[in-house]
């Protein structure tokens, strides 16, 4: 039996099979944080076709559609599926990977050597005997004295499993200890396989990155869409279902799942011992981090809009609910202010625009669009909430920018007939965040939309009809039609313009133009199509010379693969979250304005945009 998904792919299927574990035998998972008891509900895919039995299927909607959860379905003869985006898990992403080899040189420009949070000790102890019957703890306080180590802290937990620990190497150990100093685990002199995990806790997405700490090379990255979007596509929402009965609990629940779902399907993949993994570093924006640890965060929308914590102590990886070593320290990115979290501190850092002279406009496109600017000598910050389209969110079509995501669309001014590029050269299935700029900028300058992004129904073209929720435009026709409605185009519109309204108010305020930006950082997960051209167009971004602007893809996550290695550069990262002054827009009258005037395309003003009004005439 065969499993056929819409991206052409066919999957071989044993008797008694069920769907999930022959996807995973291909190297194609699901989100699954049960482990495959049917209780999360997170594998959801959708048979078109074909008989199969499932013990478990989602109610309502689900079921009419034909919507089942791949652990508990079982083909009882081929069957045509499709992946649902929300349930994928992507390890192994071609993307990442490609870009891996240049992780370790990042580090070595920042003249930094690889110093992990956890250090290592090597000790050799005397085995106890009648005439020397001291305690463990003395023989090893009395071994750490002889190496020129005092005031060592040893927690209930690392005594509690020290005495075995200690014979189980026969008195020859390595002991792993964090600055304090503080002791935090045993282990053989024989074991040197040491990790680490650096992530990105996305609004929308989260990404792991599994760290070899010998050598700072990526082993592997896994990422999948935030559950947390069943509770709300935004931060606000979020922090209203925490502030609710258990809302606080299944949130945390939700994203430690995603994070060890991931972690536990890279480490299966490598055969990497989870006792191995002896550090991670967190970044996330400030909401995301405060859920991470269980803080409630309900008082970072209300006014004045302050977080619990902006620095994070070092707890350890059993706190997290992390399922790698217990005992392994969690560093978390510090947070700035209510909505410039240790995400946006990550990307300055990875930007090493804090080290250079100067002035940058730093900005991370996501659910939240945050922007930077500053120089070595002075930082400003800011953030807007964008919305979670450009992740795919939100959009009917929508998907993050992986396999099968259309990235870059034309349309032919004279047949309105488009043609399109798709990620990895497959079938298209959905559209990415910078499949949709372009479609959005091409219909706009062939005259299919208007300057409110609206459709021009005079248009003689097939390609526009009346769908699900209105009118569409047909950008690929296939087995599934990929559509972007005016609803998308209007949500869509509003986050651009929420981007603009936020870099053009943050200029403002600090008395400078365009004109003083000498470089522009684009980070954000699917700023590595992202067309700047395009964007401009849409009124995104603003018009400026193209050298200007630098593609930097997730810096979130490569701040936190920074911060794993090295000492002198978490150092540097505190001293970015010290040294930014945050504006808060949410209360500003200006960026109001400023948000009004960017809903059309690109703007209500002509003159912000001489080379699209150029491309008009």
């Amino acid at each position: 039996m065969n499993i056929k998904l819409a991206t052409g792919e066919s999957i071989p299927a044993a008797d008694g099979e069920n769907i999930l574990s022959a996807l995973k035998k291909k190297g194609i998972y699901l989100v699954s944080s049960c482990g495959g008891k049917g209780t999360c509900g997170k594998c959801r895919i959708k048979i078109r076709s074909g008989k199969y039995r499932t013990s478990a299927s989602r109610p309502g909607r689900d079921k009419e559609k034909g919507i089942v959860l791949a652990c508990q379905t079982f083909p009882e003869s081929d069957v045509s599926a499709e992946l649902l985006e929300e349930a994928r898990l992507i390890v192994g992403d071609r993307i990442a990977l490609a870009k891996s080899k240049d992780l370790p040189e990042l580090l070595r420009s920042f003249d930094s050597e690889i110093t992990p949070i956890v250090k290592r000790l090597n000790i050799k102890l005397p085995p106890p005997t009648i005439e020397d019957h001291i305690s463990d703890l003395e023989r090893l306080k009395r071994g750490l004295e002889m190496k020129g180590v005092k005031g060592m802290r040893f927690s209930h937990t690392f005594i509690s499993s020290m005495a075995e620990d200690l014979r189980k190497h026969n008195w020859e150990i390595h002991l792993a200890y964090v600055d304090g100093p503080e002791a935090i685990f045993v282990t053989s002199d024989k074991q040197t396989a040491r990790y680490g995990i650096a992530v990105d806790i996305g609004t929308t997405t989260i990404v792991v990155y599994l760290i070899d700490l010998a050598d700072g090379k990526l082993v592997d990255v896994g990422s999948t869409y935030n559950s947390q979007i069943r509770y709300g596509d935004d931060v606000i929402t979020r922090i209203v279902h925490a502030a609710e009965g258990g809302g606080l609990e299944e949130l945390r629940k939700t994203v430690t799942g995603d994070i060890n779902n991931i972690t536990d399907t890279i480490i299966e993949k490598h055969g990497i011992n989870k006792e191995h993994i002896e550090c991670a570093v967190i970044s996330g924006n400030t909401t995301m981090s405060h859920i991470f640890w269980g803080l409630a965060p309900e008082h970072i929308r209300e006014e004045p809009y302050i977080p619990t914590v902006n620095s994070f102590p070092l707890w350890r990886a059993g706190t997290a609910r992390l399922h790698i070593n217990q005992q392994a320290p969690v560093y978390t990115l510090p947070c700035v202010a209510s909505y410039v979290g240790g995400d946006i501190v990550s990307g300055a850092l990875a930007s090493k625009m804090h080290r250079n002279p100067e002035i940058a406009l730093f900005m991370d496109i996501g659910t939240n669009g945050e922007i930077a600017i500053g120089n070595n000598e002075w930082l400003m910050t800011a953030a807007c909430s964008a919305g979670p389209c450009f992740e795919g969110s939100g959009i009917k079509h929508g998907m993050r920018a992986t396999e099968g995501a259309i990235e870059a669309v034309k349309i032919a001014p004279d047949t309105f007939e488009p043609s399109i590029s798709v990620i990895g050269n497959t079938a298209a299935i959905g559209i990415c965040g910078s499949g949709m700029i372009d479609a959005i900028s091409e219909l706009f300058l062939s005259g299919v939309i208007d300057r409110k992004g609206k459709f021009v129904r005079e248009i003689k073209t097939g390609r526009i009809r009346e769908g699900d929720e209105g009118a569409e435009f047909v950008i690929y026709k296939g087995a599934k039609d990929i559509v972007l409605t005016e609803v998308d185009i209007e949500n869509i519109m509003r986050a651009k313009a929420a981007i603009y309204a936020g870099i053009s108010s943050l200029i403002k305020e600090i008395g400078f133009t365009l004109d003083n930006i000498e470089r522009i950082y684009i980070a954000g997960g699917f700023g590595n199509y992202l067309n700047v051209d395009r964007a401009v167009i849409i009124g995104m971004l603003p018009d400026i010379p193209k050298e200007k602007f630098r593609f930097l893809g997730n810096t979130s996550v490569v701040g936190a693969y920074l911060c794993l290695l090295s000492e002198k550069l978490r150092k540097e990262a505190e001293e970015i979250a010290r040294k930014m002054t945050y504006m808060e827009l949410s209360v500003s009258k200006n960026f109001m304005d400023e948000y009004m005037s960017a809903l059309f395309l690109p703007h209500t003003d002509m003159g912000l945009f001489p080379t699209v009004e150029k491309l008009l005439k």
